[in-house]
């Protein structure tokens, strides 16, 4: 009898124990099989994708939009240096702004890499809204959503291919492709939403800049239905459930700065 698939099944479940053990220990709690180097490499990976499609994702020049990105950049950088953000120093926290005036929407990639549209950025109103939007999708890379739905959607076999270095190339470039498009579950969506509180807490916004985004959205009636809730979808009583954790934190801030964000919207 041949004993090396009992071999491999024995290490492969010893493997996935003691990776279910140490998830429940660290950032992005919940059965992940890729390693936090490896959602660094594919977020690189998903960068590559995204910024080579220049049609479906045009990038606004940072060489014309200095004052656009420094802004942008001093609102992601208040929330990391709050040291509440899993992997501050290890992932990137690239922030990129996306030419799209029709579309309402932001994601983050595994590894850190940020995209917010034009679109999302003309909705909003004020600073605050933006950091509470850029705060959620924060947490879903420091969390490692995309990678923890990953190892669900690929399943175990793939995954493991992965981990081991011995999957196509072929097959790493759908993966990289299907992280942008890849739908959040509402346990996600939850934490994303608790997270960005935490992280906006010690700073002197609003700690519930996210809500505001909500409330808007459904003072509209869904007349307007953004591609943020294609891949985010909307659980109930969001709103009221980052107001009430902001107010349990003991959330201080009450900053908006509503004039800054509308020069920086004026100036896009």
């Amino acid at each position: 009898m041949n004993k090396f698939p009992l071999v491999l099944t024995a290490l492969l479940t010893t493997f996935l124990v003691a990776s279910s053990c140490n998830s429940l220990k660290k950032p992005g709690g919940g059965f992940n099989l890729f390693t936090v180097q490896q959602d660094i490499d594919l977020g690189k990976q998903v960068k590559q994708e995204i910024e080579s499609n220049t049609a479906e994702y045009p990038i606004l020049p940072e060489a014309s939009n200095r004052a656009a990105y420094a802004y942008i950049r001093k609102i992601t950088d208040k929330l990391l240096n709050t040291g509440k953000v899993a992997y501050r120093n290890e992932f990137a926290w690239e922030v990129k702004i996306i030419d799209d005036d029709k579309t309402l929407n932001a994601f983050c990639t595994p590894g850190g890499y940020i995209y917010v549209y034009t679109g999302l950025i003309k909705y909003l109103d004020s600073e605050e809204q933006l950091a509470g939007v850029m705060g959620h999708e924060i947490a879903h890379a420091a969390q490692r959503h995309s990678t923890r739905q990953m190892t669900k959607l690929y399943g175990i076999q793939t995954m493991v291919s992965v981990a081991t270095g011995q999957a196509d190339p072929g097959l790493l470039s759908q993966i990289a492709l299907s992280v942008i498009s890849l739908k959040n579950s509402r346990a996600h969506e939850e934490e994303a939403d608790s997270y960005s509180v935490v992280y906006m807490c010690p700073t002197s916004y609003e700690a519930d800049g996210a809500a505001d985004f909500f409330k808007k959205l459904e003072a509209e009636g869904g007349t307007r239905t953004p591609q943020f809730l294609s891949t985010h979808p909307n659980p109930g009583n969001r709103v009221a459930n980052i107001t009430t954790q902001a107010k349990e934190q003991g959330c201080k801030g009450n900053s908006t700065f509503k004039s800054e964000y509308t020069k920086f919207k004026n100036s896009l």
